[in-house]
């Protein structure tokens, strides 16, 4: 038997005397001025909270506030971080050390007028109110300052890491020595979000920190119930990643780890692990300790409390006589009459209590403002469509069109980068999308391992960032349900979530396979999903020429943008452009493909040649509208309305299942704004209800083909007293 070793070293890091020496009075004073801030702003909130003047949780960080500063105060503001549920104290350290001026005592000197607006306008935040960083949206759990390099803290347990991964790719990339630290939990150790993330920084040798506040409970399940290893920083070194342990309770041993991690990262050896013990001294959420509700004993909750981080950097600067009881007395003092003038500027009485100033709630009408972008982008931009294209056109092979377009916006926009698996072998992925690309393009084209949850985040900070524009592929569309967290909750909810202002430039390439005889989890269609998101832009071209303009548009748009692809149409020839790969459809633009006066179809993908096909061998009356954007904002109602106005008939079409439709959305949309002019209930046209299957003859079974369009068609005539030879 032979003993293994790991290649990365796992070490436990304590201060000692001399280190406190080292950083001298100065720094330290630093630090503990920020720690008696952020235990006021916690303690305020816990008050308003009590008061019910906190709209949902209040995740108290007080016990927990020692890493967030040890770490914070080794950072510049180009460096970035991103915070878990429990974020206020990281938020507050990084916001501090951005508005932190040399020589400020903060046993003298009062707080900023900058450091006061900062206090505001954050706890403005975690009320809801208009002025917070997010205008109210982000809440307690979802605050972001990305001017301070405080890009956002996360309410899905480890749901921000892959995003600090991309974020950590793109500063990697910049060249400019930044760093990226996220901070976790526990509980976040355990979800697949961390380990793939992990794994990813370690292959790429990315500059970021994974941050661990071990603070033993999720909730109220203990680190013993989660996991056999407690010592979570274990994980590192299973990915080749140097870690370290630490008393988060001691500042200064989480200053000196973080001086560590720093080295390695800004010498370009990749990612480190920080793992700091530490206590948060209350329940879950609110202002009640954890023995309150049974799951931790009191006499616990003691022993934790005398080994307070901010009590314990005062005691020794103290005995060090680089600190009086009566400074560090008045510094407390300071950040607590800061405190009362921040709630103060946001409340006002009501009786013998008090109550948000009502001018400061957001208005109802900011709902759905910054839900997507403005499309300002698009501004002077040239738009063709195939019957009056400036450029020559022929017949082409549709994944020749697709790699073409993906080529041209490579040579001119350095920006744009591509993630995905296998993308940079087998002649350009398994289709051919990338072919020539990852050696012509070195860097640009980056091959993942097998973790869509980890690479879809990647993406999702690397367009978060804002310097770079990803390309993400996802091989089949069924895959989105492993990335869903990445996809839905973050990517698609990032821009409303934090204010509506910030930018999410990441187009998602995903391929509809349908009939490719893949079984029931490489199959689906994607554009019902998507759609129910509303984050999400969604096109699906049905020719070579209409893949080049949408796919310019979706590289060209600042929201993320699904392009569907279907693989019945890889191989297929149509018009398609020879020369010019510059050219833009707009998103939210349909096309009448075929004209008629007796029925609209409305469909999508490789079902617009299909109706087309369909209509034409049977003769039939039959107006096929192509709607190109399927998202809600990119629905085409003035096109679609003008077909229905004239046939007065209307029927949705797609090939995919009952299931996770994209027509139910369509269609309850359609009745609602065009009842007046139906002569007929709206019909659909659609697969069975079960996913397709393996066996070629119940996969046939499942989906639309050329019979089930020609019946649906007849149908729907038949529906307005049409009555056919052909029936």
């Amino acid at each position: 038997m032979i003993d293994l070793t790991q290649s990365a070293p796992w070490r436990e890091l304590r201060a000692a005397p001399e280190d406190w020496a080292a950083l001298g009075r100065d720094e330290l004073l630093g630090m503990l001025g920020h720690l008696h801030v952020i235990r006021a702003f916690e303690e305020s909130v816990l008050q308003l909270e009590g008061e019910g003047l906190v709209h949902g949780p209040a995740h108290s960080s007080i016990g927990q506030e020692g890493g967030a500063v040890g770490v914070c105060s080794l950072l510049t503001s180009a460096d970035l971080i991103t915070g878990s549920h429990r974020g206020h104290h990281q938020f507050l350290a990084k916001g501090l050390r951005h508005l932190e001026r040399p020589g400020t005592d903060p046993s003298r000197d009062p707080l900023s007028g900058e450091v006061m607006n900062f206090l505001h306008r954050s706890l403005a935040e975690i009320m809801g109110l208009s002025i917070g960083f997010c205008k109210g949206r982000g809440g307690s759990m979802h605050l972001r300052w990305a001017e301070a390099g405080a890009q956002g803290t996360n309410a899905i347990v480890g749901g921000g890491v892959p995003l600090a991964a991309g974020l950590a790719w793109a500063r990697q990339r910049q060249g400019k020595g930044d760093v990226v630290f996220s901070f976790f939990g526990d509980g976040a150790a355990n979800i697949g979000a961390v380990p793939e993330a992990m794994n990813l920084a370690a292959l790429w040798r990315l500059p970021i920190c994974f941050f661990i506040e071990n603070n033993s409970y999720a909730v109220s399940t203990t680190l013993a119930e989660a996991t056999r290893e407690p010592r979570l920083s274990s994980r590192g070194p299973a990915f080749g990643i140097p870690s370290f342990r630490v008393d988060g309770m001691d500042p200064v041993a989480v200053r000196l780890a973080t001086e560590e991690a720093l080295k390695i990262m800004r010498a370009g050896e990749g990612p480190t692990v920080i793992e700091a013990d530490v206590y948060r001294y209350f329940h879950h959420s609110g202002g009640l300790p954890g023995s309150a509700f049974g799951y931790r004993p009191k006499d616990e909750e003691a022993a934790w409390r005398q080994r307070d981080p901010l009590a314990r950097l005062a005691a020794g600067m103290i005995e060090r006589k680089w600190l009086s009881e009566d400074e560090d007395q008045a510094i407390r003092a300071n950040a607590q009459t800061a405190m009362s003038h921040a709630a103060s500027r946001l409340t006002e009485p009501d009786g013998n209590k008090r109550r948000i100033v009502p001018s400061l709630w957001p208005k109802p009408e900011f709902r759905d403002h910054g839900l997507r972008g403005d499309l300002a982008e698009f501004a002077g931009v040239r738009c063709e469509e195939l019957e009056t294209a400036s450029g020559p056109v022929g017949e082409v092979k549709f994944i020749d069109s697709v790699a073409a377009v993906m080529t041209r916006r490579m040579e001119t926009d350095e920006r744009i980068v591509i993630l995905g698996e296998d993308i940079h072998r087998l002649k350009g992925g398994t289709n051919g999308a990338t072919k020539g690309m990852f050696d012509r393009f070195p860097g640009r084209i980056v091959p993942t391992p097998i973790s869509e949850q980890g690479f879809v985040g990647v993406g999702g900070g690397i367009a978060m960032d804002g310097t770079y524009r990803p390309v993400i592929e996802l091989m089949y569309a069924d895959f989105a349900l492993v990335a869903a967290d990445q996809l839905f909750n973050q990517i698609a909810k990032a821009r409303h979530m934090f204010g509506g202002d910030a930018p999410m430039p990441v187009v998602l390439r995903s391929k509809c396979a349908i009939g490719t005889g893949y079984g029931s989890q490489h199959s689906m269609d994607p554009a019902g999903l998507y759609a129910a998101w509303p984050g999400w832009r969604i096109v699906a071209p049905s020719t070579p020429f209409d893949y080049v303009g949408l796919m310019n548009s979706a590289l060209r748009c600042e929201d993320p943008v699904l392009v569907i692809e279907h693989v019945g149409l890889y191989n297929s020839t149509g018009p398609g452009p020879s020369e010019d790969f510059d050219y833009f459809i707009p998103l939210g633009k349909a096309k009448v493909v075929r004209p008629g006066s007796r029925l609209t179809v409305l469909t999508y993908l490789a079902m617009t040649p299909l109706a087309v096909q369909v209509a034409d061998a049977a003769g039939l009356d039959v107006e096929v509208v192509d709607l190109r954007s399927l998202d809600r904002a990119g629905l085409d109602w003035e096109t679609i309305g003008q077909s229905i106005r004239k046939t007065n008939n209307v029927v949705v079409l797609e090939q995919g299942g009952l299931t996770v439709s994209y027509g139910a959305m369509l269609v309850d949309e359609v009745q609602r704004r065009f009842f007046d002019w139906l002569d007929a209930p709206v019909g659909r046209i659609h697969g069975g209800e079960s996913s397709p299957s393996v066996s070629k003859v119940l996969e046939r079974a499942a989906y639309v083909g050329e019979e089930e369009v020609r019946a649906g068609f007849i149908r729907a005539l038949a529906e307005t007293g049409l009555k056919l030879a052909a029936e």
